[in-house]
């Protein structure tokens, strides 16, 4: 049976849905929550947005982020509320500029190209109001609903901060990883530490459990993935345990394939999110049987809607019937996705 937050007592858990799947119950419907369901996709969060402005000042304002977060759960009825904030507050946490260009994503300043660290330094007191988006969010979760934190996992983290940029092959990172381990190993303690001191908060907060993303953990060789996916993962999970032994822990490394059951026995995380590109069939069979899987539906079949809808998550639901099991996408939900599409997805999970 897998823990549970020491916020949360068992009798509660009980009666949160996802929360009893992380501590592998299986349930039918399978609870459901979708990455990026506070976002562009609704017209709610667009009028907030344009009232409020910046991306990053809106995750910085407990208020606003906290409505941000409870939007799609008053709409939706979700059985989880994912925190309103960007994995790129750690490295703002540790003293680079970051700002988001329109259109273009987030920007970091300066880069770490050189591996010269010599300007980062511990800023923490930035992240305080996402504690207190916390506070805000927790104080008005329906009953049954999970609150979710998150951070990114340093490996992805650290790309940005290297880069100044997102990047399609994570080149910048990689091969500074390659030049100078010593130096890049430096960058990821830093990463680890700022990022154990950050979901500690949000535990403290009120928050039950944590995802740890890491969007770009396919883009590194096998020895390079063991090094700086599996081992800073494990450090961050033991770390966290070691101070809130009961703290539950969802693992999301997209596009790792065949690696994925590696991941999920070294890191010690309590739960797996597939991507979209994983057959869930292979991954019912490769992974233990009692642990808890989250996903993997196509975002872009979200979009599309309708038959194709119905097909991709009767697969799914398929494939992973005989295990605890949280319903997701395999990835953030696009701007794009009507509403309805949504609520079509709901109606058939809850039927």
């Amino acid at each position: 049976m897998h823990a549970i937050p020491a916020s949360v007592s068992p009798e509660t858990a009980s009666d949160r849905p996802l929360l009893a799947v992380l501590r592998g119950e299986r349930r039918d419907p399978p609870p459901v929550w979708l990455m990026r369901q506070a976002g562009r996709y609704l017209p709610e969060y667009r009028a907030l947005r344009e009232a409020k402005g910046g991306f990053l000042a809106m995750c910085y304002d407990p208020a606003t982020a906290a409505e941000i977060t409870l939007q799609p759960i008053r709409r939706f009825g979700f059985d989880g509320a994912i925190l309103f904030s960007d994995i790129l507050v750690i490295p703002h946490a540790l003293g680079q500029d970051l700002w988001f260009e329109a259109g273009e994503g987030p920007r970091l300043a300066p880069p770490l190209l050189d591996g010269d660290f010599s300007m980062l330094r511990q800023a923490i007191g930035r992240l305080d109001p996402v504690y207190e988006t916390v506070r805000h969010v927790v104080a008005d979760l329906p009953a049954g609903t999970t609150m979710l934190g998150f951070a990114g996992s340093p490996w992805t983290v650290a790309t940005y901060m290297v880069a100044g940029a997102g990047s399609k092959d994570q080149g910048a990172a990689r091969r500074l990883a390659y030049r100078d381990p010593v130096a890049f190993q430096r960058l990821m303690d830093l990463i680890v530490g700022a990022t154990v001191e950050y979901l500690i908060g949000q535990i403290d907060a009120g928050v039950m459990a944590i995802q740890l993303f890491d969007s770009w953990a396919g883009s590194l060789a096998p020895d390079e993935f063991r090094r700086w996916v599996i081992s800073p993962n494990r450090a961050i999970v033991d770390a966290v345990r070691a101070r809130q032994p009961a703290a539950v822990i969802i693992g999301f490394p997209k596009g790792i394939g065949e690696k994925l059951p590696v991941y999920a026995r070294e890191t010690g995380v309590d739960a797996v999110g597939l991507d979209e590109t994983i057959d869930p069939v292979w991954a019912n069979d490769a992974l233990p049987g009692d642990l808890p899987v989250q996903g993997n539906l196509d975002p872009l079949a979200l979009v599309a809607g309708g038959s194709a809808l119905e097909r991709a998550v009767g697969t799914i639901r398929a494939a992973l019937a005989t295990r605890p099991h949280i319903f997701n996408l395999g990835h953030g939900i696009l701007p794009e996705t009507p509403v309805s599409h949504v609520e079509q997805l709901l109606a058939m999970l809850r039927r």
